[in-house]
């Protein structure tokens, strides 16, 4: 193994020296008992190395892996679910699994167990999973992606998505309950809803799979079905989760540290972000709205999920969706008689369905109890499969005359508007429930009018749904070799021409929902807005648009890789860019100097109570690294997506979300040789004394 390439060198005697004590520790192992005159022979040697360079030394004698995801622990009323390790992390000699028969060396022959396994990405599975869940000999799962993706599909989400927080219960379509009719995602294999008792690591980089890989075949391999001598090849993993058992275990155990606690130590946190939203014409920042004044609301979801932390790419289950949106929104805004429309438009993008839950509570008010309520018009569309979209409705609610009324009123409208288009817009009937979508929430409250438009009939298309693998290849998102950065942003591919031929279509349908009678052929997404959001939100955030459209200030969240998981921190990168992204699109550049931008008291009739301002970065002058920054005003305001469960401490609530994240101390992951089970231990204990200084990343070399 090869230290570091770059970092200090050690004085000459220190690398022997190191050598020296394990012979030591060996000799005196072979010998039996180990004796005072080895054990103070061994504890001379361990204090000579103490006045080597100890990051140095470390890297000599493991290979830290620095481009790792776990997966954690999430808690709800109920259970724990997700992976941890021992308190000080656990450790297993690596073998590697590349088809199932390889798991009967790991789970019955092998002579060094427990296990730290190398898991190829197709066999990360169900099947495997629970076998390993149910043994002593695996201490550990570190899992290689897949390459191409899993043509079988994968999604470790379960078959009844947010099943028991949708609306259909034993009170309401009970037939409909528990996805008795229809399994909207039936690749789900459940396993991001287990617990298992020891740590799992996905392996984002293909050089360190491979370097794990090299050591386990100059080390490992058994030989003529006999196991291999040492030294060997062993990992370590380091996930200890803080919180246990439950929501209402862990927001207990935090009440009472921060009750009678100097220090209190915070074991877990309920998950957190915003939620954002505009309105066609500005109203009133608190969200509630004229009464005799009906709204339509556009919703999305803005974040996705997978069983690894922060690893949620959510191409079709997301991005896809609000990038048709916000299209759409941007459309409907430059309508020429916009400001003449009967009823308002909001556009709505939640962080997820359990965010819908914290409508109410948190601002975007409505009195959903009087006659005069809002129309919904929830949005739920990937990628349109074969140029037909599908609209679903509520059959519980369709008994209704009034709602039923409503509901074929939007359905015509909707078809209507997808004449001339490349768009066909399709009924599903009336006899199957609503997909899993923000519009139940609502339904929840009141029979509303609303459709959920979608991409599939039945069943989800996407066959990749909250994993890791639902990337731009899953919607088919695809670039001329060649091109530079600034070119691929603007390249317009045919994802983003179908995805504005459905914004165009929701635009028009939006106008004519709200009261406008011209001819809506004007009304047209621009596929350049869309190919540039496509871009931005899957492949490079930090692009020379996003860079233009927010605040100084925020230019940190520009990150390379997008994400859109959503755990404790808030708002997330997603959500910031969702807002700016929005007032780029429908707001309004104003006449404002910096100052009177970020504080509209100080300017006239800047009606802050309607308005947003906000003094974003501005594009760069051509030939210069000086930007052109503005102000921009715009209808567009983030709103608090936290349950209700815990502003009512209601932690045990089986009516909202109770979701919460562990809190942990640390996550790492590393190789190294140890020279017998025995070593190991002692290795592990000198070294981590040792070596305990803080150390640079560096890069993996074997």
């Amino acid at each position: 193994m090869a230290a570091t390439a770059g970092s200090p060198r050690l004085p000459a005697w220190c690398g022997p020296l190191w050598g020296l004590l394990l012979a030591v520790l060996a000799a005196g192992e072979a010998a039996g008992e180990m004796g005072p005159s080895w054990a103070e022979l061994g504890w001379a040697l361990f204090s000579s190395l103490g006045s080597c360079q100890g990051n140095s030394v470390e890297r000599k004698i493991y290979i830290p892996l620095n481009k790792t995801a776990p997966c954690v622990r999430l808690l709800n009323a109920t259970h724990q679910i997700g992976c941890q390790s021992s308190i000080s992390g656990d450790t297993g000699v690596i073998h590697v699994v590349e088809k199932e028969e390889d798991l009967n060396w790991v789970l019955a022959d092998g002579p060094h167990p427990p296990y730290m396994i190398l898991l190829d990405g197709n066999l990360f599975n169900r099947k495997v999973l629970m076998q390993l869940k149910g043994t002593s000999r695996v201490s550990g799962l570190a899992v290689s992606i897949a390459k191409p993706n899993p043509p079988q599909g994968f999604s470790p989400g379960l078959k009844c998505p947010n099943d028991g927080f949708g609306v259909y219960s034993k009170d309401y379509g009970p037939q409909y309950a528990h996805c008795n009719t229809t399994v909207w995602n039936p690749l789900g294999s459940g396993i991001s809803y287990e617990d298992f008792d020891f740590p799992v690591f996905l392996l984002e980089d293909a050089n360190e799979t491979q370097v794990i890989k090299q050591c386990y075949q100059d080390h490992n391999v058994p030989r003529d079905g006999s196991g291999p001598e040492y030294p060997l090849c062993a990992m370590q993993l380091f996930s200890h989760m803080h919180a246990v058992t439950s929501t209402v275990t862990c927001m207990r155990r935090n009440s009472i540290q921060n009750t009678f606690s100097i220090n209190p130590e915070t074991v877990c946190d309920p998950l957190l972000d915003y939620n954002v939203w505009s309105t066609l014409q500005p109203i009133n920042s608190s969200g509630k709205v004229d009464r005799e004044k009906e709204v339509i609301i556009v919703a999305t979801r803005i974040d996705s999920h997978s069983f690894f932390w922060n690893i949620a790419p959510g191409a079709e289950s997301a991005v896809s969706s609000f990038v048709t949106h916000l299209a759409a929104a941007e459309a409907l805004h430059k309508a020429s008689d916009v400001h003449l429309l009967q009823r308002n438009v909001m556009f709505t993008f939640f962080q997820g369905v359990r965010a819908a839950a914290s409508l109410h509570p948190h601002g975007m008010v409505y009195d959903m109890e009087k006659d005069k309520f809002p129309l919904l018009f929830p949005l739920q569309v990937a990628l349109r499969n074969g140029s037909v979209l599908w609209m679903h409705t509520d059959p519980v609610s369709w008994m209704n005359e009034s709602v039923q009324t409503q509901v074929r009123n939007l359905l015509d409208i909707l078809s209507d508007s997808s004449v001339g288009a490349n768009v066909t817009l399709r009924e599903v009937g009336y006899s199957q429930p609503l997909p899993p979508s923000s519009f139940q929430r609502f339904l929840r409250a009141r029979h509303i009018p609303g459709v959920v438009l979608t991409d599939h009939q039945a069943a989800f298309q996407n066959r990749y749904y909250q994993s890791m693998y639902d990337t731009p290849e899953n919607i088919r998102m695809q670039y001329p070799e060649g091109l530079s950065p600034e070119e691929t942003l603007e390249y317009v591919t045919d994802t983003a021409k179908s995805l504005a031929e459905v914004a165009t279509v929701v635009a028009r349908a939006l106008y004519r929902l709200a009261g406008g009678a011209n001819n809506t052929s004007a009304i047209q997404a621009d596929p350049k807005t869309v190919t540039r959001m496509l871009y931005g939100f899957l492949i490079k955030m930090n692009n020379s648009w996003f860079q233009s459209i927010i605040k100084p200030d925020l230019k940190g969240i520009l990150g390379d890789v997008p994400q859109h998981y959503v755990a404790v921190s808030s708002p997330v990168n997603t959500t910031y860019l969702v807002q700016y992204v929005l007032a780029n699109l429908t707001g309004t550049v104003v006449n404002l100097t910096k100052e009177e931008c970020m504080n509209p008291d100080k300017a006239p009739n800047t009606e802050k109570e309607l308005y947003d301002y906000a003094w974003v970065q501005g594009s760069l002058e051509p030939n210069s690294t000086t930007r052109v920054p503005y102000c921009v005003r715009s209808t567009v305001h983030l709103t608090k997506a936290l349950s209700p469960a815990f502003e009512l401490r209601q932690w045990g609530s089986t009516e909202y979300s109770t979701w919460t994240e562990s809190r942990w101390k640390e996550i790492r992951a590393r190789i190294f040789l140890v020279a017998s089970k025995e070593l190991e231990i002692i290795t592990l204990v000198v070294a981590d004394v040792l070596f305990s200084i803080p150390r640079d990343p560096g890069a993996v070399a074997y």
